[in-house]
């Protein structure tokens, strides 16, 4: 049996744990404590090492070089506070493989140590009972039994052995766990990953799950360019580019020489170097001409090419243009996180510069921050991310990003986040005194969630059934009903919504025009010292969002 672990071995191994997650990723999903089906831990961790495991080939084969690639895909497509666990497990696990051309068991098992020790460096509270402590076990029970005559299929047998006892172990560290009688989700899921990498040493066939079928290009407003327009804002181009030996020197290749080429034909550039690929994205009216000098370095990947004037929404376009125009970077910019067309308005009317699609079900990756970063000419970015489990991504983003001083506010709730931004202040303050404020804003609201039930169960005092709707705010169930109006106005019961000056009503996809009507009339007949506003919000899962503050 195999003792070392090459390139191609653990690049074959990181596909096979993704495969099997892949296909097992809806059972991770269902593992979700709370009691509505809004579980999406296996999705946020599936397309997390999914975008390792399909990083662009950079010409390398080591160890060292494969894993690193690897690490680079899956930081930037974390999702999720368990995929960005995830990702920082495969850092570390690069960080101990770095300039290895290939490893044994002993190399191998202290660079997992290096995976687990990172993973909890990421994170500022770490909490037991998690996919953390599950892989820290894992690790530590197989790396104490290697010995003379381990073999990989020994080691990870040993490492299987123990992610699913610790696994099981879970409950007994988080009473929520116990409470809602399920295992960690983090955990399973990374229990799914390592039996595909093991699946992958024993030789086993990938399996591969069946890829829903990709969507069609979305459509675009034509008629916003015609016969008569001008071109005022030029085309946004991105390609990767394969360094080509035949062509240039690629050990000479500059990439700050190459970057000032680019800038030269366009603005909002972004170019970086990763092995022998460059990535890089430019605003352009003349993307013909980028395109023919930067081929004399090498040949595409891939390309794309837009006219910006045909991009749906015209206040994006508005922002990302406005420092072109006047050349001035302005002291405070904010991104947002939202989901829904009611929400994505409210915030940008808030002042946000951008707004990320995401939240609860639907977390955005690092990279989908970045890019919202790059947008905006600021010196400060102050970003919100209003779900709890959206944080660490936006923190790891920050961490990656070096062209703005970024300031994640940590709001758990699209609540919080309305808040913050309705009462932030910035004039003639400094980056510090903003965060704080923004911070302490936050964290003097309360939100009410109002979603349909998808098992019967009880929680918190309440029995809760099967397709009634559940009132409940940060994680405590206060009311069930097969009204969900009549949920709603328990729950503002229980969170003694009249003790609040302001009673915001948000209303979902899910609730019609005359029931949120309907509530707010009865809100507004019962808390006549509150102001009530109404809005629709337009969020999935959630009929009805209540902000009190």
């Amino acid at each position: 049996m195999d003792r070392i672990i090459d390139g191609a071995l653990f690049e074959n191994m990181v596909k096979g744990g993704a495969e099997n997650l892949y296909v097992n990723k809806s059972i991770v999903n269902d593992l979700n404590v709370f009691p509505i089906p809004d579980g999406d831990t296996g999705d946020n961790m599936y397309m997390t090492i999914d975008s390792g495991a399909s990083a662009p080939d950079d010409g390398k084969g080591d160890l060292g070089s494969v894993s690193a690639r690897i690490a680079h895909g899956m930081l930037l497509g974390a999702r999720g506070n368990s995929g960005v666990i995830l990702s920082r497990i495969f850092a570390g696990i690069a960080a101990g493989l770095k300039d290895t051309e290939n490893a044994d068991i002993q190399t191998f098992g202290h660079a997992l140590e290096k995976g687990s020790e990172e993973a909890y460096s990421a994170v500022s509270v770490p909490v037991e009972g998690t996919i953390l402590t599950v892989f820290r076990d894992a690790v530590s029970y197989a790396g104490g039994r290697i010995n003379g005559n381990s073999t990989l299929d020994s080691y990870f047998m040993d490492l299987m052995n123990e992610l699913q006892r610790s696994l099981e172990r879970t409950p007994e560290l988080l009473d929520v766990l116990k409470e809602a009688g399920v295992v960690d989700s983090g955990g399973a899921g990374l229990v799914y990953i390592v039996e595909g990498m093991k699946n992958a040493i024993d030789g086993v066939e990938i399996k591969h799950g069946e890829r829903p079928v990709q969507s069609a290009a979305k459509s675009v407003n034509v008629d916003t360019f015609t016969s008569d327009s001008v071109l005022e804002f030029g085309y946004c181009t991105e390609f990767l580019l394969r360094l080509q030996s035949s062509k240039i020197n690629i050990d000479e290749f500059d990439i700050e020489s190459f970057t000032e080429l680019v800038r030269s034909m366009g603005d909002s550039v972004v170019s970086f170097l990763d092995g022998t690929i460059v990535k890089v994205h430019v605003h352009t009216m003349h993307p013909g001409e980028v395109l023919n000098e930067c081929q004399k370095y090498g040949e595409f990947l891939t390309l794309k090419i837009e006219n910006m004037m045909l991009q749906h929404n015209e206040t994006v376009i508005e922002n990302r243009f406005e420092f072109k125009k006047e050349q001035v970077r302005k002291k405070f910019g904010v991104v947002a996180v939202a989901s829904g067309d009611g929400l994505v308005e409210m915030f940008r009317s808030l002042g946000a510069d951008q707004v990320v699609d995401g939240g609860q079900s639907m977390n955005p990756a690092s990279g989908d921050f970045i890019k919202a970063f790059e947008q905006i000419n600021a010196e400060t970015i102050l970003v919100f991310p209003n779900n709890g489990n959206v944080i660490l991504a936006a923190a790891q983003a920050a961490g990656m990003y070096d062209k703005a001083d970024i300031r994640v506010i940590p709001t758990k709730t699209v609540g919080e986040g309305y808040s913050a931004l309705s009462m932030l202040d910035t004039e003639g303050k400094t980056a510090d005194e903003v965060q704080e404020e923004a911070t302490e804003y936050a964290a003097g609201v309360v939100t009410g969630f109002v979603s349909k039930a998808g098992r019967t169960t009880e929680m918190d005092g309440v029995s809760i059934v099967a397709g009634d709707y559940i009132g409940f705010s940060d994680d405590v169930v206060y009311s069930d009903s097969p009204d969900k109006a009549k949920a709603a106005e328990i729950l503002c019961d229980r969170l003694d919504a009249g003790s609040y000056d302001v009673i915001l009503l948000l209303a979902g996809g899910g609730a019609a025009r005359e029931e949120t009507e309907n509530l707010y009339a009865a809100l507004r007949d019962k808390y006549r010292d509150s102001e009530i506003i109404m809005r629709d919000g337009g969020q999935p899962l959630h009929d009805f969002i209540l902000v009190l503050e």
